[in-house]
């Protein structure tokens, strides 16, 4: 399928798409300093997240309104002000498109309610997100859906029952070209929570492609999950994790962000096809392998031994498979030391 201007599928290097969340810290200039970093890295895409405190939650600063949980990183602050501290500013998008596109990425978003889908549209965006919390949002995938523009949509804390009605929803309203996103809403997650194994299952189920939202320190398991078929990787990424902000915490630095560019092609690469025999890298090297060399001078007549005909390398004699029915027959010429040995020596 395509993805903006890239060719996204399992014939095609994975897509790395690196999130901006609210890694701004609430500037402009460090979001397009973000987005200079994120194409100086290699990676392909540029995600953002449009919505507003007012259309996610509530101004309430009590009850389940405020995170009560103490392992989460954001622990007492109320959902409203969070998203009021980390929501991309709506007027900022127009320059974050146009510096992304500026630079070859291909600039998205996740849209939280229908009136981000119409200031999307309007952006020309090319792809939308659904992202974890929302996929239970049947309208709004069924809207983004009706777009006729890629959908990709994260499965985080979803059954497979959620999932397929979203996949439902998403292909009654026409969507074509669906990614989903293997998922866990930790942050950060611990790789042992990762279940990649996940990813093919989820393709063969549903019969789209499948890539990876992680959360994970690092950059192991995104790579790790090419290797298992991920044909989009989505790491949030800041400029430095001591700046701190809302995500930095579970972001990549730009130097990882370009190491998980690299790693994620390689791993690509290394997949390869099924293969039994030598490539033709391999082939040059075949000469160095052990083969059957008579080791002692021998007249017409003599017996091989085990002590004039052994295997060592180069290359050029016959298999070392061969050796025990050799062994006893007696060579039909005289033969030199370092001969490689061949059918015509004995008889």
């Amino acid at each position: 399928m395509k993805f903006g201007h890239l060719e996204l599928g399992t014939g095609a290097p994975p897509i790395v798409v690196a999130e901006l969340s609210g890694n701004h810290n609430g500037s402009l200039d460090r979001a397009l300093e973000i987005v200079d970093a994120i194409a100086a890295s290699g990676a392909h895409a540029l995600k953002l997240q449009t919505y507003t405190a007012a259309t996610m939650t509530l101004d309430i600063a009590e009850r389940e309104f405020v995170i009560d949980n103490p392992r989460s990183l954001w622990h007492g602050r109320n959902l409203f002000e969070l998203y009021q501290e980390a929501h991309t500013p709506w007027e900022w998008h127009v320059p974050l498109f146009e510096r992304a596109r500026k630079h070859g990425l291909v600039p998205f978003s996740s849209p939280f309610d229908a009136t981000a889908v119409d200031f999307l549209e309007s952006l020309d965006a090319p792809a939308y997100k659904i992202a974890s919390f929302e996929n239970r949002d049947l309208a709004l995938i069924r809207r983004v859906a009706g777009t006729g523009k890629p959908v990709v949509i994260s499965t985080g804390l979803a059954s497979i029952a959620e999932i397929q009605l979203a996949v439902h929803a998403a292909r009654e309203a026409g969507c074509k070209d669906l990614v989903l996103l293997k998922c866990t809403s930790n942050y950060p997650a611990d790789p042992t929570a990762s279940n990649l194994r996940t990813i093919p299952y989820l393709r063969e189920l549903f019969g789209c492609e499948v890539g990876l939202s992680d959360h994970t320190m690092g950059t192991a398991a995104a790579i790790a999950s090419v290797a298992l078929g991920s044909v989009m990787v989505e790491k949030h990424v800041t400029l430095r994790r001591s700046d701190g902000g809302v995500d930095s915490a579970f972001s990549l630095e730009p130097a990882e962000l370009a190491d998980l560019v690299t790693g994620s092609r390689t791993a690509w690469q290394a997949l390869g096809g099924v293969q039994s025999e030598p490539t033709a890298e391999e082939r040059p090297s075949l000469i160095f392998r052990r083969s059957l060399y008579v080791c002692a001078d021998l007249a017409a007549g003599d017996v091989f031994t085990a002590e004039n005909l052994r295997a060592i390398r180069p290359g050029y004699g016959l298999s070392p498979q061969y050796l025990e029915v050799l062994l006893g027959k007696r060579v039909n010429q005289d033969v030199r030391r370092g001969t490689p040995m061949a059918w015509e020596l004995i008889g």
